[in-house]
C-alpha cells in the first residue's frame, strides 16, 4: 500500500508560479510511474503530467506543455508538480498517482494510488 499526500496548492495570480509536492509512503516509491492530474469545476478528471519511475521519460498535456515541469525525488519519495504562467483555466484540485505498471501517456487509468488532492486557484 501507498500513502501519498499532494501539498504546495493555494491562490496565486494569473501569470503566478506554485510548486506542488507530492509525498509518498512505502520502499518502493522508485519503481512507481508517477502522474499528476486536475479536476476543475464542473470537469472531469484530466491528465497534467507523467514521469517515469526513473525520472527519465516524462509526458505533458498540451495545455501544460511549456508551462509546467513534472520531476521527481526518489530519495525523499517525493515528486513535484513546477506550474509557471498559470492561468484562470488551470484553477482545480490537482492529484498526484501512482502507478505500478507502465502505462500509456496521457491516460487517466491504471493508476493504483491516489492522494486526497491539493486546491489550486488561478485569479485572473
Amino acid at each position: 500500500q501507498v500513502r501519498m499526500v499532494e501539498s504546495g496548492g493555494g491562490l496565486v495570480q494569473a501569470g503566478g508560479s506554485l510548486r506542488l509536492s507530492c509525498a509518498a509512503s512505502g520502499r518502493t516509491f522508485s519503481s512507481y510511474a508517477m502522474g499528476w492530474f486536475r479536476q476543475g469545476p464542473g470537469k472531469e478528471r484530466e491528465f497534467v503530467a507523467a514521469i517515469s519511475w526513473s525520472g527519465l521519460s516524462t509526458y505533458y498535456a498540451d495545455s501544460v506543455k511549456g508551462r509546467f515541469t513534472i520531476s521527481r525525488e526518489n530519495a525523499k519519495n517525493t515528486v513535484y508538480l513546477h506550474m509557471n504562467s498559470l492561468k484562470p483555466e488551470d484553477t482545480a484540485v490537482y492529484y498526484c498517482a501512482a502507478a505500478e505498471a507502465a502505462l500509456p501517456p496521457g491516460t487517466t487509468l491504471g493508476y493504483n494510488y491516489w492522494g486526497q488532492g491539493t486546491q489550486v486557484t488561478v485569479s485572473s
